[in-house]
């Protein structure tokens, strides 16, 4: 009777523990992520949202890309000439690793246009080093999406950031 009693211990310790390391363990998609165009969105920014020492939640933000989504980042060299990198969203991952300092980044505003199962969305962003603090920066990301009846996916996107001679166009700032 005592090894029978605590056999079944050990089977509900084992049972408890599997059950909570499956519910720590997130299962992606997150269908609040992709059910929706504007949950999509909320989730691109969130995954890159953080604090210094972290890196972005990868996983989450594959969830929400094709695998064949492609990523640029554009800007201007130090002699003012423009310059892209394009990379996978696994190359883009691989170079960012763990923020130096916090980096918060949502929207400010968006336009949408759609036609079929394809959306193209102009997304404002500004970005913080911290959830509450100044606006350190501002562009933005224009991001296109697929709808396959069921869920959205982002198939890429290519972002610029504001600066001098780069101000965002007030079209893009308010309705």
């Amino acid at each position: 009777m005592k090894w029978c009693l605590y056999g079944l211990a050990v089977t509900q310790l084992a049972l408890a523990s599997a059950g909570t390391a499956q519910t720590e363990q997130q299962i992606y998609p997150i269908p609040e992520d992709v059910g929706t165009l504007d949950g999509i969105i909320k989730a691109y920014y969130e995954v890159v949202s953080g604090p210094a020492g972290e890196t972005a939640d990868r996983r989450r933000d594959e969830s929400l890309h094709h695998a064949a989504a492609l990523v640029a980042i554009t800007g201007v060299d130090a002699s003012n000439t423009p310059v892209i990198r394009t990379m996978t969203l696994g190359e883009y991952h691989d170079r960012s690793g763990p923020r130096q300092r916090g980096f918060y980044e949502w929207e400010i505003h968006r336009v949408t246009e759609t036609f079929g199962n394809v959306t193209h969305v102009w997304s404002t962003y500004a970005a913080s080093e911290t959830p509450d603090g100044p606006v350190n920066a501002r562009g933005i990301n224009s991001i296109q999406l697929y709808f396959d009846g069921t869920r959205w996916w982002i198939t890429s996107w290519i972002f610029d950031s504001e600066r001098d001679g780069n101000a965002i166009p007030a079209k893009y700032l308010s309705r």
